[in-house]
Formats: structure tokens, sequence, C-alpha cells
């Protein structure tokens, strides 16, 4: 059995993140705190109002915010956290997670996170066959980083191939047994 955590959940900005409002809801019933971290893209694809409802905490989306965060966003949202876990993790953001990029909050507490992180990636079959991504995935492997995914089946661009965002109950399983771990 898994021990209760805090929680980071960072969203990516891709379709696949209306799977991400449920994995939220079912780790917030799992007795899990959750935060969630969501990129200024991300918002075009599902209200930071829906993730704040279910997770029952403000959502962060801006890297500077003095008035919530006078230490910064990027360290007091990930500080003391047991697992990041950032669904949908699109092909950009695992290029910034595989060389460093800090250029919003998500990918700034990226590097702040001394824990472990679990990444469910999503994109279209053609961007996750590309060679530059399957790169960024082996150098983000070799760091230790987890994955969950991506799934085959039907992509949002009409497409069957694999791409496709693991279910939120797989990423939760996966999530649990990285905090069963000792």
């Amino acid at each position: 059995m898994s021990r209760v955590g805090k929680l980071v959940v960072g969203v990516g900005a891709g379709i696949a993140a209306f799977k991400t409002a449920t994995l939220v809801s079912q780790l917030v019933q799992s007795g899990h705190r959750v935060r969630v971290v969501m990129t200024p893209a991300a918002q075009h694809f599902i209200g930071a109002s829906t993730l704040s409802a279910l997770s029952g905490a403000a959502v962060a989306g801006e890297s500077f915010d003095p008035a919530r965060y006078p230490l910064g966003a990027h360290i007091e949202v990930v500080q003391d956290a047991d697992l990041l876990i950032v669904a949908p993790a699109t092909a950009d953001l695992m290029a910034k997670f595989a060389h460093g990029i800090a250029d919003n909050l998500l990918s700034t507490l990226w590097l702040q996170a001394a824990c472990p992180a679990l990444l469910a990636p999503a994109m279209s079959n053609v961007m996750w066959e590309k060679p530059a991504v399957q790169r960024n995935v082996a150098q983000l492997r070799a760091d230790g980083v987890h994955f969950v995914g991506p799934d085959e089946g039907w992509l949002s661009c009409r497409e069957r191939g694999a791409g496709r965002m693991s279910e939120p109950e797989a990423i939760q399983a996966a999530a649990e047994a990285l905090l069963s771990e000792p």
C-alpha cells in the first residue's frame, strides 16, 4: 500500500489535459494533498477553476506572484513534495526538462523539485516517433525520471498510434507504486 503524500501535478498544453481533471480528482479522493501547476498554454485546453475545485487548492501558473509566494512559486509549490507528476507531458515540456530550460513556472519548478518525477507523455504519433523526442526521453530516463505511457490508440490528429496519454487510473497506479517505494 502506498503512503498518502503531497503531490504536485503539472499540466502541459495538450488536448489530453481533460484527463488530468479526473487524475487530480482521483488522487484527492485517495487522500493525497494535490497542488496543480499549469503552463500558460495549458489554459487553452482546461480551465484553472476546474483543477482548483478538484484539488481544493489554487492553481499555480505565474512564475512571479510575490503576494502568494514570497520565496517564489517554483520553490514553495514543490517544497516538501513527495512526487511530481506531469500529465500531459508534451514534447515541448520534455525537451525543456531534458535540457534544463526554465522559461515558465512548470519548467522552473522541474529544476527545483527534489522528489521523484513521473511523466505521462501525450502527443501525435508522428511527434512521439521523432528522433529528437526519443533522445529527450532517453535523457530523462537516464536522469532517473519515471514514465507511464504513452499508449497506442485514437489520437486527436485523427490517427491511430503511439502517443495517447495513459488513462488516469494507470497514471495513478504508477504514482502509487512510486510512493510505496522506500
